[in-house]
């Protein structure tokens, strides 16, 4: 793998299933406690059915796509500029992480990052969040939530790789617009996928983000 400078995520929406499968390796490679999150899967549904009232059928556009999201280690991290104690900060190959020592659980990070990323630990009284499996990195690995995806529909690497790889952004609903951060996220969008702000869907499962 080329050298990691901008820790990047992508998402292939188009062939994701909505299994859960990223979800679940991720909490379970870093042993979350019940409440901490760090990969959500959001599922986002919209259209209608419209009535042809001259033969009496109904012709519909309905559609429903998932986006598996977590932390996207942005260009603009919102989470490091909001922290008051620098424990949130950029570290080793750009992957934005949390210094526990440091940390005093003010929740100003969670409440600033659009994608929900930081989550609150109870049992520490800190935050935590994705670090992007950086000890699996290190020894040459895939991030969990990667290596777990039945479909393989999530890649990583280095947000430029990413870039020319695939193309693509992240402004796509119900992802928030990539101008508050620049997340280095890329999507390659399902088919009848809207862009973020649209009113044309909504989110199915809001609380499980």
């Amino acid at each position: 793998m080329a050298e990691l400078r901008k820790p990047a995520f992508h998402i292939d929406q188009a062939n994701c299933t909505g299994c859960k499968a990223c979800q679940i390796a991720c909490k379970d490679k870093h042993d979350l406690p019940d409440g901490v999150i760090w990969r959500r899967v959001a599922e986002y549904s919209g259209g209608t059915w419209t009535p042809n009232e001259t033969d009496g059928t109904y012709r519909q556009d309905v559609f429903t796509y998932y986006t598996s999201v977590a932390c996207n280690h942005c260009e603009n991290p919102i989470c490091v500029e909001s922290c008051p104690t620098t424990a949130m900060h950029v570290g080793e190959m750009g992957i934005v992480e949390v210094d526990q020592s440091k940390c005093i659980g003010c929740r100003y990070c969670e409440m600033a990052c659009p994608y929900s990323a930081p989550a609150y630990n109870a049992q520490t009284g800190t935050m935590t969040k994705c670090n992007f499996c950086k000890d699996r990195i290190l020894e040459g690995g895939t991030p969990a939530c990667v290596e777990s995806c039945p479909s393989r529909v999530i890649d990583f690497g280095d947000y430029d790789d990413l870039v020319a790889k695939y193309g693509g952004d992240a402004n796509i609903a119900p992802l928030p617009s990539p101008d508050i951060t620049k997340p280095h996220l890329l999507v390659t969008p399902h088919p009848k996928a809207v862009p973020s702000g649209s009113d044309a869907g909504r989110v199915n499962n809001p609380t499980e983000l």
